[in-house]
């Protein structure tokens, strides 16, 4: 099918905002299904099946979190005193509440909201907000879309509340307080969030409060006084709530994930069980992407392929490469070995419902030029090694040093995965027939030695390391090195951070090897009696 694409910049965006008011519940509900007993302690599961609250501890005493419908229904509602309610309702089952794991299942939610779109984002604790901008046609309409977004989450949570609005906000309000309400355009929309209470505009219950004494009940009321008297005695944050609620200000979500590139899915009418069948298809998705690439004259440097089982869970399956690239055939060869290295297989359980290919970072690729006694470039055999290592190892197994522009001599080079190439910078390289001015091996830390040497600034002429002496034949030196004084501030230490200077000497013992030193440290003027330490061995 056709790559998925952003909606456009000048296009009038929709939003849908799903809310889950019994979500803790919910959870429980699919991930304990036997009830607890009245008498059981919080925590315990028994087999009663009587109205179900979540507790937790505030200010030493126990009280209501989260409660079922049936509880709500008896005038159990969150805030209350748990032992007020069993007071009422001697029967009530007690669990502990875990925000934590609401959270998760939460976050479990939306990765599977991104099937109606790229652009997901969750509002802790219980809602959920997507930009539908564009993506209505793909069901049939916006009113379709809904319905299926619904249907596909009615099988994990048993009350999904939904909303449609120009703005995060609108969609927000109307998901809470007017669920289920056809969606509306312009004048309707406008007249359908001004008959709805204040509390739409998630302030604060001390302001919702005073606006409610003072008269002022509903969004209507609000949008027909002047702004400046409502900032000035109720505060700026309520007139701006208000403007991204009527959209008069610009309010957008924040995505869980930057929307790929390019995205190409396959639907099934029937779930495959196999996971070979799986491959197959996302190799013909690997074709399309192919093309797409090609007609940009882009490249992919990640791919990630998500696989949708039918029972609502979903797994990932991501490569990288070090240089952009759209073969198929070789995008295929590193997903299987991501495959096989899995330590958790897929497991495709009663099978997958639909499976996509995201294409999330692509570069420019043009094409190659081989050279004219037949044969490719170097660089291009050792980056498809480095792919291949890389994926069947793992992102950080394989790694390269990459220089950084920098003096502090432990901090001039870095490690980096090696598919993660950034932009090359080069190598200090040294003058012919000239020793090197750096050591092959670092200490980190430096190792601190015993000195004897002129002072106050004088060269080393003998050392002591690891209970060895060492005669000095030879030195070169000093090289001053100044501390990051811009970067840190004044401290001691020889890990580069400080405000202590360095002078390094280049020295030979009576055996031939040869030292990296430095002492850390300016007499008098820095430190009475600087330290001497070895940084690195030169070859």
């Amino acid at each position: 099918m056709a790559p998925e694409t952003l909606p456009e910049p000048g296009l009038q965006r929709r939003y849908l905002a799903l809310f889950f008011p019994f979500l803790p519940v919910d959870r429980l509900a699919r991930q304990q299904q036997p009830c607890a007993t009245p008498d059981s302690a919080p925590g315990s599961i028994g087999d009663d099946c009587a109205p179900l609250v979540l507790v937790e501890k505030v200010r030493g005493a126990m009280r209501i979190a989260a409660s079922c419908p049936q509880a709500q229904a008896l005038s159990i509602a969150p805030g209350m005193m748990l032992a007020d309610a069993r007071a009422q309702l001697p029967q009530l089952r007690v669990l502990h509440h875990d925000p934590l794991a609401d959270l998760q299942w939460l976050e479990r939610l939306a990765d599977h909201c991104d099937r109606f779109t790229p652009l997901v984002a969750t509002d802790p604790p219980d809602m959920l907000v997507l930009d539908i901008t564009g993506c209505a046609h793909l069901f049939g309409g916006e009113a379709a879309l809904v319905a299926a977004a619904e249907q596909y989450l009615a099988r994990f949570s048993d009350d999904c509340r939904s909303g449609c609005g120009d703005t995060p906000e609108a969609a927000q309000a109307l998901a809470r307080f007017a669920p289920g309400l056809p969606s509306a355009r312009a004048e309707d929309a406008d007249a359908l969030l001004r008959r709805l209470p204040v509390a739409a505009l998630g302030i604060e219950e001390e302001t919702q409060t005073a606006l409610i004494r003072a008269g002022l009940k509903t969004i209507g009321d609000l949008a027909m006084r002047p702004s400046a008297p409502l900032a000035a005695r109720f505060g700026a944050d309520l007139v701006d709530s208000l403007d991204r609620l009527l959209g008069s200000a610009d309010s957008r979500i924040t995505p869980r994930r930057t929307a790929p590139a390019l995205r190409f899915e396959q639907r099934f009418a029937e779930p495959i069980a196999r996971t070979e069948a799986a491959m197959a298809a996302i190799g013909e998705l690997a074709q399309e992407a192919a093309i797409a690439l090609e007609q940009r004259g882009m490249g992919g440097r990640v791919f990630t392929a998500r696989f949708y089982r039918s029972d609502g869970r979903t797994f990932d399956l991501a490569t990288e490469s070090s240089l952009p690239m759209r073969d198929p055939d070789v995008l295929m060869r590193l997903l299987r070995e991501r495959l096989d290295a899995l330590s958790d297989p897929i497991d495709p359980g009663f099978g997958f419902d639909m499976i996509r290919l995201a294409v999330p970072r692509i570069e420019p690729l043009t094409p190659a030029q081989l050279q004219l006694e037949g044969g490719s470039t170097g660089d291009e055999a050792m980056a498809a090694l480095v792919d291949r290592l890389s994926s069947r190892l793992g992102r950080g197994a394989i790694r390269r040093f990459q220089p950084r522009d920098t003096h502090v001599p432990e901090q001039a080079a870095l490690t980096l995965p090696a598919v993660d190439l950034p932009t090359p910078e080069p190598w200090t390289a040294p003058e012919p027939g000239e020793p090197p001015s750096r050591p092959i091996h670092l200490f980190d830390p430096p190792q601190p030695i015993e000195v004897i040497a002129e002072v106050p600034d004088g060269p080393p002429h003998r050392f002591r390391w690891k209970r060895q002496q060492h005669h000095v034949v030879r030195f070169e030196g000093p090289e001053r090195i100044a501390a990051q004084w811009w970067k840190h501030p004044p401290g001691k230490g020889p890990r580069g951070g400080g405000g202590l200077t360095r002078d390094y000497y280049r020295v030979e013992d009576a055996r031939g090897r040869r030292f990296w030193i430095f002492r850390h440290g300016l007499y008098e003027s820095e430190k009475p009696d600087p330290r001497w330490y070895v940084h690195g061995l030169f070859a």
